[in-house]
Order: C-alpha cells, then structure tokens, then sequence
C-alpha cells in the first residue's frame, strides 16, 4: 500500500509545522484550526504570530536552543496567540533536524489544551514563563536557572500569581494553574 505522506501531515490529529529558521514552512490543517488562521497567512510567517508577543518569542528562542543543541528535541508547555488575539494553554515539542544549528530546520507538534487548562488571569509574559515552569514542578531556584534571572525575583513572580489566582500556597497555585481555575 503507498502511502500520501501530504495528505498524512495535513490530516494527522495534532498540529504539525514544518520550520526553517524559526519561520513556518509549511502547517497541517489543524494548525490553521488551532491558531484560527489561513495556512496562506502562517506559511511563510515567523513563530512570532503564535506569540503573545514579541519579548516571548525571543526567550523561548534562546531557551530551547541549548536544549535543541544537546538533545535535538524539546517539548513545553506554554501560553500561545490565536490570529484573533485569544491566548490560550498549548502544549508544543519539537524536534531539530540539525543539532548543530538547532533553528535551521525542524518539526513542530502542537496541542491546545485549552479545554483541560484555560487561561482565565491577565498575566504577563514574565508571569506566564514562570507559571509554566512552576506546573512542571521546578524550583524556584531551577526556574531561575532556566530563565536566567534569580530566584527571588522568580518568588516574585510566583507571589503576584497567588495573588492573581487567589492561591493560599505554591500546591494551591499550581492546583489552579492546572485547572484554569
């Protein structure tokens, strides 16, 4: 049986993306459904319209390349853009084609995870990175390795989003964080 590896990347389950250099080359279907754009507006965009903004998509870049370098894939959890502007959980792995230069060329799966975990605080971008980091059950001394800033400002961070999310301890907010609520 020959198999139409197209019409498998368009139709498979997950959001798949094709990228060179952090620009989409070519998107699935459920990529489009996903993020609610045309696959003429992403092919040829860079990841950056799937960021809440700018100064998100330039840290995760510098995040995951030393991963990408060391193992050649990546797998999170984030905060993503629709094209309407909604923000919303998103679950995305990836893997480089060459670990040399890990952003020259690779895979990308995405799944929205908003039903289970929606975004229901305005936060900001720095808030959100520590959220994620704090639902893998990091430290607040391994989010600050991660993220390149010290830990008590991560304390920071994680004491604004109790406050955000009504939370009584860290148990408590990852508990909310996790259930959108």
């Amino acid at each position: 049986m020959d198999v139409d590896y197209r019409l498998a990347f368009d139709l498979a389950p997950v959001g798949l993306v094709l990228s060179r250099n952090r620009v989409i080359v070519d998107c699935n279907r459920h990529v489009c459904e996903m993020f609610g754009a045309s696959r003429e507006l992403l092919v040829g965009a860079s990841f950056q319209v799937m960021y809440p903004s700018a100064v998100e998509f330039e840290r995760t870049g510098s995040r995951i390349e030393p991963i990408l370098n060391r193992s050649g894939t990546y797998a999170d959890d984030r905060i993503m853009k629709r094209a309407n502007g909604e923000t919303f959980w998103c679950h995305v792995t990836g893997r480089t084609l060459n670990p040399s230069t890990p952003h020259e060329a690779g895979i990308w799966s995405f799944e929205d995870l908003s039903s289970r975990r929606p975004v229901k605080a305005e936060l900001t971008a720095r808030e959100r990175e520590v959220a994620a980091h704090l639902m893998c059950g990091l430290t607040s001394k391994e989010i600050g390795r991660a993220l390149t800033i010290s830990h008590r400002t991560v304390e920071i961070y994680r004491a604004r989003l109790m406050r955000k999310y009504k939370a009584s301890n860290t148990g408590d907010l990852v508990h909310r964080l996790l259930a959108g609520a």
